[in-house]
């Protein structure tokens, strides 16, 4: 049965802005009637075509900067694929269409590139037939990093000023906030608990400031996935959220008991009872998880948890994405207290002094 086409009057159309739209147009069009035919004659409806090839697979707004790696040996498949999760493209189907069509098929280069969502197809294809444009060193920044962890890495990876980081990290953070709306709620000055953790690839040659705006940038696209709403109808903020996340990335050491550590910080602030977390005296000490004393917890600092109630000032390291969902969303229990009880460490979590007391004991004779 032949499909009839009504007419488009010329002024409701509109002209390809750019030659290589009306290109992009001309074979899209192509192919999806080619298909069209083939799905029709083998018994497969016409509609299955949209949801194959034009079916966009992300709704991530188009213009944003994003980064994206090319392994070595990656097929077109394999590369379609990441350039759809991060939204570089609408379809990866048809982005292997388009590949094997302009015969760039297992002609794209591996490496390192920074593009954006939203592209054409033939200037993502432009630049990933050109290859990297400059070189980059990979730089893994583990959740649970402190800033001054982050600058002692940055130099050793990179050879940027430890110094001059923990500077513009930790005392001009107020420089940051006209362009990331986030930090609003941040009144210490330190960026502390915003610098994203994850494996990052840095140009060479980048400053101390350009990292710290591609972990701003990254932090900024992570907490979009983050739901508040319950939170706020508690009267948190953001920053407190950040807070609590940080508490709980360094201390619970076993992923399935972020939300139960979480739920114990909950707990102990609605009876305003003191936190007591052993992590904020850690950061307040100098060097990585040094071994408390019971004088460390007469220290007078706000981030002394045993000495004031509340929330300290501000996160006391970077959380990664489930520490920030457990921040947000507790566990539902009535937890108070918890206590390491397991070399593989995991904790005891008790409603009650008596029976946090009898765990601690239980702790002695496991853990060291």
């Amino acid at each position: 049965m032949p499909v009839i086409v009504p007419d488009v009057p010329e002024s409701a159309a509109s002209a390809p802005a750019t030659v290589e739209e009306a290109r992009t147009r001309r074979l899209t069009l192509g192919v999806v009637v080619v298909l069209v035919g083939v799905l029709i004659a083998v018994g497969i409806p016409a509609f299955g075509v949209w949801n194959v090839l034009l079916k966009p697979e992300t709704d991530v707004p188009a213009g944003r900067p994003v980064q994206i790696e090319v392994p070595a040996g990656a097929d077109t498949k394999t590369i379609a694929g990441i350039l759809s999760s991060a939204g570089v493209i609408d379809n990866s189907s048809m982005f292997r269409v388009r590949s094997r069509i302009d015969g760039v098929d297992g002609k794209l280069r591996p490496g390192v590139y920074d593009l954006k969502t939203g592209m054409s197809f033939g200037d993502v294809v432009d630049q990933l037939l050109s290859g990297p444009p400059i070189p980059y060193v990979k730089v893994i920044i583990p959740e649970g990093f402190t800033i001054e962890q982050i600058g002692a890495r940055l130099e050793k990876e990179l050879g940027i000023s430890a110094a001059e980081f923990n500077d513009l990290a930790l005392k001009q953070g107020a420089a940051f906030a006209g362009e990331y709306a986030f930090l609003g709620g941040v009144r210490t000055g330190s960026l502390e608990g915003y610098l994203f953790p994850k494996t990052y690839n840095i140009p060479e040659g980048s400053s101390a400031r350009d990292v710290i705006a591609m972990m701003l940038t990254q932090f900024g696209q992570e907490i979009e996935a983050v739901d508040l709403a319950d939170a706020s109808a508690k009267n948190l903020t953001l920053h407190d959220v950040v807070t609590i996340a940080s508490m709980i990335e360094r201390e619970a050491r076993v992923a399935d008991e972020r939300p139960l550590v979480s739920s114990v910080i909950y707990n102990r602030l609605g009876r305003t009872m003191h936190l007591e977390i052993d992590a904020t005296i850690e950061y307040i000490l100098p060097g990585t998880r040094p071994r408390l004393l019971n004088r460390h917890l007469r220290i007078d600092s706000p981030y002394n948890t045993y000495m004031y109630g509340g929330l300290p000032p501000g996160p006391i390291a970077s959380p990664g994405l489930a520490s920030l969902e457990a921040a947000a969303h507790p566990a539902d229990t009535g937890y108070l207290y918890y206590v390491l009880t397991s070399t593989d460490g995991s904790h005891t979590f008790t409603t009650n002094e008596a029976d946090f007391l009898k765990a601690k004991e239980k702790s002695r004779e496991v853990v060291p």
